[in-house]
């Protein structure tokens, strides 16, 4: 493997790793804070990788926006979509059993992908990333990297700073954190904790849907993607911590970097490494690498 060769697989571990922590990450938060075990959340994922294949039409059409307009209404329909699906369904989870709960959601991923599969049908479809980012930057003499691959990225870092400035330096933050940890005492001093909870899923679920759009000129919009995405997410917040985003974090970009060079040193056993490498971090540290926060 050549300096270029490695420097690619190095951008595509950071990028794949950094996309997995993005929808990882809502899924922490609802999972971790709020105590739900939500199956449904890798169907926002596929939701928001619809939108950006179904929306970019139609913004063009009414608001003459093109790749960020469509990012910008997506994310304003993933608010109101979390913000009623928790008042609808999930505020009732909260003191269930976890059974009910992994049955209600999982009836809301029959439910999407009935939707999907009326709406849009079930072909496969593609997403043509923006001019501006669909040049490529040259990596060596023969070797190109996309320039798109780079924004993701870059999506991807910003919004891991601003969920860690908004988790440990604000107000908001701080309220979050004690509602997770004792929500009668938080609700007694005057927080209103179900409109508290209704702001951490909908913000959960407009991070998974960034997700999907920004994934989506990269790979493909496709029937049950949504699947596949949830069960590693599950691991990267099984090792990560329950209910932590930096723990999310460092755990995603192992997965990237175990996954990435998997597939290229070791191919046929690449698909079993990442749960490998799930089972080595549970026997050192049975909870997660880190605790909630």
């Amino acid at each position: 493997m050549d300096l270029a060769t490695f420097l690619i697989q190095c951008l595509n571990a950071l990028q794949y790793g950094l996309l997995l922590f993005l929808v990882a990450a809502g899924l922490t938060l609802i999972f971790g804070i709020m105590g739900v075990i939500n199956l449904a959340h890798g169907s926002f994922y596929m939701i928001g990788a619809y939108m950006a294949y179904a929306l970019a039409p139609v913004v063009a059409s009414t608001f003459g926006g093109g790749f960020f307009a469509t990012l910008f209404v997506g994310l304003v329909l993933a608010v109101i979509l979390g913000y009623v699906l928790e008042w609808a369904f999930f505020s009732f989870l909260y003191e269930r059993e976890h059974l009910q709960q992994v049955l209600m959601t999982y009836g809301l991923i029959l439910v999407f992908e009935e939707l999907r599969s009326l709406i849009v049908g079930d072909d496969v479809h593609g997403v043509k990333p923006p001019d501006i980012l669909a040049g490529t930057l040259p990596l060596g003499d023969v070797m190109t990297y996309p320039v798109y691959r780079l924004f993701i990225s870059g999506v991807c870092l910003l919004l891991a700073l601003g969920m860690w400035f908004v988790f440990t330096r604000t107000r908001l933050g701080m309220m979050i954190r004690a509602g997770s940890t004792n929500r009668e005492m938080v609700q007694s001093l005057g927080v209103d904790i179900k409109f508290l909870y209704r702001v951490v899923f909908a913000a959960g679920v407009a991070v998974a849907v960034l997700a999907g759009m920004v994934a989506a000129p990269v790979s493909s919009v496709y029937p049950n993607m949504g699947g596949q995405v949830l069960i590693i997410c599950f691991v990267v917040v099984v090792i990560g911590g329950i209910g932590s985003i930096r723990g999310a974090l460092l755990a995603a970009l192992l997965i990237g970097v175990v996954d990435t060079f998997g597939k290229v040193i070791f191919p046929q056993a690449a698909g079993v490494l990442v749960y490998v490498l799930m089972a080595l971090i549970l026997l050192w540290k049975p909870a997660g690498l880190f605790k909630a926060g």
